[in-house]
């Protein structure tokens, strides 16, 4: 293994451990007012009133907003068939422009589906009632994605410590891997965000990592899956950009529903992603290395994500979410 993985798997042991211990013992949900969580799984509970459930007649399905929107209707196309043919409803994709818009349309009801970005899907979670129930994943049953900081070939930028002073883009405030993680891993690493650099916004991934192609960013933290996928549509050439450090994988983008949805419903959609074929669909294209979707809690799988939010004082409110 890579030296600067090894310490960086370190560093995450050490900051799970340290913010974890006083979530270890009786971990209890940050849910919004509106919502219970009575078998402590952290996510809302069904409403106990039938007339609540809810059973449309179309389902809006929504992808997370990493990338422009417009090209993953067509990715997620042969998907939103399958799961038209196995709920009998239709389904229209929603295209959102950003993760706070993505979570207010759960929250008030217009998103029944959704793929959350890792740091986001707490607040989805807290906020919206969403309930993750899956993820990416291949046929081992592995899953996740790298934090990794990208700069020049020819930067000077040769080890993390390297980036103070330099012009650093960090995606957007609720991030995990573009925002969270680094500030919760780099201090260890020498460096310190908004003190050692100035944090500049860039909005997304891709527009962090182009930021750094085009040289408007010396380095970026970016997700590894994100400019995986860039590099595979040759939107930049990876002779043009070096990785500084890699972080040991974080769970990559959950698939939630609605709490409210109806059982039955909430029964064929999971159908619907654990009977989903990614081979020779434009899904398994773009998602190299995933084979299908696979079971997952947000109690269990989103455990290290609550950890780094939790050191880095974040609070599952509205405001929280505004700041991205």
């Amino acid at each position: 293994m890579h030296k600067q993985t090894a310490y960086g798997t370190t560093l995450l042991a050490a900051i799970a451990f340290a913010a974890g211990a006083a979530m270890a013992q009786d971990e209890t949900a940050a849910l919004d007012s509106q919502y219970t969580d009575a078998d402590g799984d952290l996510v809302a509970d069904a409403p106990t009133d039938p007339s609540l459930l809810k059973d449309p007649d179309t389902l809006v399905f929504a992808y997370t907003p990493v990338e422009d929107p417009a090209i993953y209707e067509d990715i997620w196309n042969p998907f939103i068939e399958h799961l038209e043919e196995v709920t009998g409803k239709d389904v229209q994709f929603f295209a959102v422009q950003s993760n706070s818009a993505e979570v207010e349309a759960m929250r008030s009801g217009r998103l029944h589906i959704a793929g959350f970005s890792t740091g986001p899907t707490p607040f989805a979670v807290n906020l919206a009632g969403a309930v993750p129930f899956a993820i990416m994943g291949g046929d081992d049953g592995q899953f996740g994605y790298k934090l990794q900081i990208y700069t020049q070939a020819d930067s000077d930028i040769k080890e993390v410590a390297d980036m103070a002073g330099k012009r650093i883009a960090h995606t957007s405030p609720t991030s995990n891997s573009g925002n969270l993680a680094p500030r919760a891993l780099f201090p260890d690493l020498g460096v310190v965000p908004d003190q050692d650099y100035e944090v500049s916004y860039s909005g997304s991934h891709d527009q962090s990592m182009l930021g750094v192609v085009a040289g408007d960013y010396d380095a970026a933290p970016v997700a590894s899956e994100v400019v995986d996928r860039m590099a595979e549509r040759g939107l930049y050439d990876p002779a043009d950009v070096r990785i500084v450090w890699e972080s040991d994988p974080f769970p990559t983008t959950s698939y939630a529903y609605a709490h409210d949805l109806t059982p039955e419903l909430k029964e064929k959609i999971e159908e619907a992603f654990f009977t989903f074929e990614f081979a020779g669909t434009a899904l398994g294209d773009e998602f190299t290395g995933v084979s299908k979707f696979i079971p997952i809690t947000y109690k269990d799988q989103w455990k290290v994500i609550r950890q780094i939010q939790k050191a880095n004082g974040v609070e599952y409110t509205p405001e929280g979410l505004a700041a991205e």
